[in-house]
């Protein structure tokens, strides 16, 4: 698949990938996923948009803030800031979209259950075409299920409703 016509990287910051001594369910393989996917948007010299969340623990410009240093981060990649799960919320996400005139967006990142979900349903309800490669988001375990059935449980919801779960890298 070539890619939809930009990838968005949703949160994967060094506060939200590490929470104390736990880290997002296989972290590694995720970045690892998500590089890959850079990876295939550069080579189709299509834009990729990192989104940030900030917040009191998260606080911009400070090391828990900023991205994942073995993401592969460039000067010409888009950066939104946000203070809400859903990534449109009071951003400029919506005006970055619509001048590149955006239909399709692929989505990755963290964290599965909060931001991942708010964003990829609105972006839905806004009526862009929303595609993810299964994996490609991640979480914590929680009181309710482990990280792993959480994603499971999300991406069941989304796939065919708010998105189209594509099966591997092929």
């Amino acid at each position: 698949m070539n890619g939809a016509d930009v990838l968005m990287v949703i949160d994967l910051q060094n506060g939200v990938c590490y929470s104390g001594e736990e880290h997002l369910y296989e972290l590694q393989a995720l970045l690892e996923k998500v590089n890959n996917r850079i990876a295939v948007y550069r080579g189709l010299n299509k834009p990729i948009i990192f989104v940030q969340h900030g917040d009191e623990e998260l606080v911009p410009e400070e090391e828990a803030w900023a991205i994942h240093a073995n993401l592969d981060v460039q000067a010409q990649d888009l950066f939104v800031r946000k203070t809400h799960a859903n990534s449109f919320y009071k951003t400029n996400l919506k005006t970055i979209l619509d001048q590149l005139s955006v239909q399709k967006i692929e989505f990755c990142g963290a964290q599965t259950e909060y931001c991942m979900d708010a964003t990829v349903k609105f972006a839905h309800g806004l009526g862009y075409e929303n595609t993810m490669y299964k994996q490609a988001t991640s979480t914590l375990n929680n009181s309710f299920m482990s990280a792993k059935d959480t994603i499971r449980f999300y991406e069941n919801i989304w796939n065919n409703r708010y998105l189209q779960l594509i099966d591997d890298e092929g």
